[in-house]
């Protein structure tokens, strides 16, 4: 009899000790605030001849659609860069030219699992420039749909000679 109340008591112990440890995780996880939450940024888009574009924009990571590159995610997760979803320069050009009424196009390339903006305002590199992306005045290491922004950042695509 003893060592039944025995095992009950240790099977006890550990159900507890388990539900304890594992309570903290559950509530941490649903705490967390979402990775893709909007944010609010400046973007700069920077011709050869001057500024076509220049306003906050409010963006999340989401799936863009051009006429060269067809729709494709661009929300961070592309090429494995973050586990999810996080608001993107790309993400943000799109947002920009949906709610003030310009164009943009880009190619993608699954490769990269990233869009390589070709067009914006009509403006394209033709072979003798391309549109690159900084962030806060540093270019971007990755692609427009894998670098992560944050509140406040400032976004620039400038049209870069070869």
């Amino acid at each position: 009899m003893q060592r039944i109340s025995a095992r009950r008591g240790t099977v006890a112990t550990v159900a507890l000790g388990l539900a304890l440890v594992t309570a903290p995780a559950t509530a941490s996880a649903q705490d967390a605030p979402s990775t893709n939450a909007p944010v609010r940024v400046t973007l700069t888009v920077q011709g050869p001849d001057g500024l076509l574009f220049k306003g906050k924009i409010r963006t999340k990571g989401h799936d863009v659609t051009t006429a060269t590159g067809g729709t494709h995610r661009c929300d961070g997760t592309n090429g494995g860069a973050h586990p999810t979803a996080v608001p993107t320069p790309t993400a943000a050009l799109d947002d920009a030219a949906r709610k003030r009424h310009f164009t943009w196009d880009g190619t993608w390339y699954a490769s990269f699992d990233d869009y390589s903006v070709d067009t914006i305002k009509n403006v394209s590199g033709d072979g003798v420039a391309y549109w690159n992306i900084s962030v806060n005045g540093t270019s971007t290491p990755v692609g427009g749909c894998q670098f992560k922004l944050n509140a406040g950042d400032k976004v620039a695509f400038t049209w870069t000679a070869f």
